[in-house]
């Protein structure tokens, strides 16, 4: 994307969404959340190529997860934007309690109910000794909502994971929560969100 649409006069914040970059702990089929991790080479080097993106929105303000992949991704990007990283305990990924560190293979022998709840309904499931998408989402909003009046007539970059972006897509798309998990995020993807007052338009999604 070599241009981006200016901001509206009338558009009270613009939202930036950035996934953090591959972990070193991405095995196939691991389970984390609250798992903290850091970024690998390959992770580091999927966020400096979003970095030219990055400077044309010309951020003025940047957030970020306190877990290491997130903070370690945002460190980059606000070196690259001069720009002091701001850590919020909300923007946390969902927290996958005793699942925590499993193979999918492995909890689904330990967990078989559990297991298959959440492979066909993850908006309900309450996984065992940690969150559920309700709580995930209640905390997410809980910071992002007032942003608009904190932040007004600005640019935010959040750089966060999965699960809090697809909270905060999901919102701005009016979608259930069912449906929030048809929204795909890859590592570094990024998307952006216009603010019109209390009406959202998503210019970008998993950029």
């Amino acid at each position: 994307m070599q241009h981006l649409p200016p901001l509206h006069a009338d558009c009270s914040l613009r939202l930036v969404l950035l996934r953090h970059g591959e972990p070193a702990l991405a095995a196939p089929g691991l389970c984390y959340g609250k798992l903290d991790v850091d970024l690998s080479s390959n992770g580091r080097e999927q966020i400096r190529s979003k970095l030219p993106f990055l400077k044309l929105t010309k951020p003025d303000v940047l957030y970020t997860s306190p877990r290491r992949r997130a903070v370690e991704t945002a460190g980059i990007v606000g070196e690259a934007l001069a720009l002091i990283p701001q850590t919020a305990e909300e923007l946390a990924e969902i927290d996958f309690g005793d699942f925590e560190g499993r193979t999918y293979d492995e909890i689904e022998k330990v967990y078989p109910g559990e297991f298959k709840m959440w492979m066909e309904q993850p908006a309900i499931i309450t996984f065992p000794g940690g969150e559920n998408f309700t709580s995930l989402k209640q905390r997410v909003l809980s910071f992002t909502g007032p942003l608009r009046q904190i932040h007004q007539r600005q640019t935010v970059v959040i750089v966060a994971h999965g699960g809090v972006n697809r909270v905060i897509l999901a919102q701005a798309f009016g979608m259930t929560d069912a449906m929030a998990f048809r929204i795909g995020q890859s590592f570094a993807g990024a998307s952006m969100i216009d603010y019109f007052g209390d009406d959202p338009v998503v210019r970008l999604i998993n950029g």
